[in-house]
């Protein structure tokens, strides 16, 4: 009996284990809620305002293709641990990712940081892949790519409906935008017949089954869509009824003006906004500009917070997500000069006044950061310097417009209360910091030796067994022979839109017995000269050259970009329809022949200048003579116009 006592008690201690750690690794249980006040997300029972930020992690240097998650875990953990806790700081508590961040890091933010995570799939944004072909434009209404979206999402409600941090999901990224790749449609063609809204149409309609695909697996967290600003908030209310939040990326300045009320009367359901903020370069002054950056981020979280429940105004408004956390050096281009950080204005908005001129653009992709971004180390990671916006947020996110009895005057007396000069002042020292890292003007940007050993042998061969030093043949003697290659690359950034990269060669021994004759040292070989007195041997031609070199200098009024050795693309995209400017991407092809080309330089104009285009140089590609190309392409109407004059 004793016994049977001690086993009843050891199985219940089991099992009050158990049930503690199901406890532990349950999920939150997250929903909207509708009072007197307004909407509100609730989580576990309590309100929560989203104090959100877009997160990413890229490595200066990389871009797109580049992914945290296939790093080493120590290296994941240590950006984690660095990032989160500078987010921690200033009070955000949700960060928005997209799909691929793995369960058990969502759950190591959460356990560790207290931060939750909005998970977002794309939902064929930038285009899928259909029975292994790509297709760039998503067709919502074709039946397999229902399908497709269909079964990946509910995949990923699948595989993240017990993660612990998991706040919601959302679906897409302004998917709406990328309804208009066919081009201009014509004025006068009824608004619900043009070919946008009815891809729209069907479009929102897959979104709202995707919604309830989801819902169907997981029932405790919402599903949000992410729409380009109000554009076809009309069909949105008719065929989006299930989704749980309206996500809006919204880029009109210091204030969201109309949206959040227009949201409430035609459509009713609680607003995040997902996307917002403002770039720190001022386009007019051809400079960093940290003062505009967090004077505009306070405005637009002054209003968010102004429009939360019971506040006082819309009382829809359950948070948003600050765009973003750090530069994006590779946002431009995407696929070149991924060292540079791009200050070259991609498109126009003139909410955004402090650097905004009619007919010029002004928003810098490359910008957006509340941290600048400083140089990627040997282990792959980087450290962050907080500009002034950060600091902004650090006081806004203090302030709760959800504790009960709130008022706008609450709302805007605070935040009459937080100085950006204050803001600017404390970013002084992070920018002192970055730019002794960054600037000390020269750096090391490559460093590395070649040591090759090469063994010629063989029957039947006329290689001498040894070698003739009175004779200069190749391979010039049989057995061991080795090659010293040392390359050095030295970096210099004396501002902040110009950069120089030199690297040159520099030879040790030069093998003599290679079998195979071409290859970039053997200009080192020694030279055997015949003259009056006999015949000399050179030992030392050509031991240091110059192996390749690039500078960029971005300008207000244009972009400069020389290149020596390093290549260049084509203008094939650009209206270069017979391929007179070829693209120049040679690699270490360049290499065998010891060629110089890609040799000369580009421009490309900005402002009143863009569209023109000039390239200039004695070698712009391989075997070609000296030669200036200059182009010109403008839109007239619906058409794209070019025109390439060629001496």
């Amino acid at each position: 009996m004793q016994k049977f006592t001690k086993m009843r008690k050891l199985f219940g201690l089991m099992f009050l284990m158990g049930y503690s750690i199901a406890l532990y690794a349950q999920a939150d249980k997250v929903a909207i809620e509708k009072n007197e006040g307004g909407l509100a997300l609730i989580v576990n029972g309590q309100p929560l305002m989203v104090n959100g930020m877009n997160w990413d992690y890229f490595p200066i240097g990389t871009n797109y293709s580049y992914s945290l998650w296939n790093q080493p875990p120590e290296t994941i953990k240590e950006a984690l641990d660095y990032e989160m806790s500078l987010l921690k700081n200033i009070g955000v508590n949700t960060i928005r990712v997209y799909t691929g961040m793995p369960k058990k890091w969502i759950e190591y933010v959460y356990d560790n940081y207290g931060i939750y995570t909005m998970l977002n799939h794309s939902f064929g944004r930038y285009g899928l892949t259909l029975n292994g072909t790509w297709f760039p434009n998503t067709d919502y209404a074709d039946p397999a790519v229902k399908e497709l979206l269909l079964k990946e999402i509910t995949e990923v409600a699948n595989e993240y409906r017990n993660t612990r941090g998991l706040l919601l999901y959302l679906l897409g990224n302004e998917n709406n935008y990328g309804l208009f790749w066919e081009g201009a449609e014509t004025e006068d063609i009824p608004m619900e017949d043009r070919a946008s809204t009815i891809k729209a149409r069907a479009m929102y309609k897959l979104f709202n089954e995707g919604v309830l695909a989801m819902k169907a697996v997981d029932k405790s967290h919402p599903v949000a869509v992410c729409n380009g600003d109000l554009l076809f908030l009309n069909i949105i209310a008719e065929e989006c009824k299930d989704i749980d939040i309206f996500g809006v990326n919204m880029y009109r300045g210091v204030s969201f003006t109309d949206a959040f009320e227009r949201v409430k009367k035609e459509y009713g359901k609680p607003v995040l906004i997902t996307e917002f903020g403002s770039d720190a370069f001022n386009e007019k002054t051809n400079q960093e500009d940290q003062m505009c950056q967090a004077y505009y981020l306070q405005g637009n979280w002054r209003e968010i917070y102004e429009n939360a429940a019971g506040v006082g105004k819309a009382g829809n408004v359950i948070g948003g997500f600050t765009f973003q956390f750090s530069d994006g050096w590779w946002k431009y281009i995407q696929t070149s000069n991924l060292q540079v950080h791009d200050s070259h204005a991609s498109w126009a908005n003139g909410g955004y006044q402090c650097d905004y001129a009619e007919g010029e653009n002004n928003m810098n992709e490359e910008w957006f950061g509340v941290c600048a971004k400083g140089p990627t180390n040997f282990k792959g990671t980087y450290e962050l310097y907080p500009r002034a916006a950060y600091y902004v947020l650090e006081k806004a996110h203090k302030f709760n417009p959800l504790t009960k009895g709130t008022t706008i005057g609450d709302v805007q007396n605070y935040f009459n209360g937080i100085s950006l000069a204050d803001a600017v002042l404390r970013a002084k020292g992070d920018k002192a910091a970055l730019e002794t890292e960054k600037t000390k003007l020269l750096r090391v940007s490559r460093v590395a030796a070649e040591f090759s050993t090469f063994n010629t042998g063989g029957n039947l061969i006329t290689t001498p067994k040894d070698a003739d030093p009175t004779k200069q043949v190749f391979p010039n003697e049989l057995g061991f022979d080795h090659m010293e290659s040392v390359f050095i690359g030295v970096e210099a950034n004396p501002a902040p839109n110009m950069s120089a990269n030199v690297e040159v060669n520099v030879l040790g021994n030069v093998a003599q017995n290679p079998i195979n004759e071409i290859f970039y040292e053997n200009r080192g070989r020694p030279v055997l000269l015949t003259g009056n007195n006999g015949q000399v041997t050179v030992e030392s031609i050509n031991r240091v050259q110059l192996y390749k070199a690039s500078y960029n200098w971005n300008h207000k009024w244009f972009d400069l970009t020389g290149f020596y050795r390093t290549g260049h693309y084509h203008w094939g995209y650009e209206g270069d329809f017979f391929g007179l400017y070829p693209e120049a991407n040679y690699g270490p092809q360049m290499d065998i022949y010891n060629g110089i080309a890609p040799f000369g330089f580009e421009i490309a104009g900005k402002k009143s200048l863009s569209g023109l285009k000039v390239a200039f140089g004695p070698q712009l590609w391989w075997g070609a003579n000296p030669a200036v190309l200059v182009k010109y392409s403008k839109s007239l109407g619906k058409f794209n116009v070019t025109g390439i004059f060629h001496e």
